[in-house]
């Protein structure tokens, strides 16, 4: 339990990146289909939630070292 109270902005980033992954590609996606990530919402899912762990961890690391100091 304390391990995923420690990464809680982490597992919020991954889910708010799937969601965010899934209406990129229902909203934006690719009409014509000839597009290969952002035509299946298979591969574009996955996509949103490794950009929304890459942008929690790079925020959750900058506030441990500024609150570090």
């Amino acid at each position: 339990m304390k391990k995923l109270n420690e990464n809680k902005w982490i597992v919020f980033g991954v889910v708010l990146g799937g969601i965010g992954g899934y209406f990129y590609w229902k909203d934006v996606g690719c009409a014509s289909g000839k597009c290969i990530i952002q035509s299946n919402w298979q591969v574009m899912i996955p996509y949103g939630m490794l950009t929304g762990y890459f942008i929690s961890d790079f925020v959750q690391s900058m506030a441990r070292k500024l609150y570090a100091k």
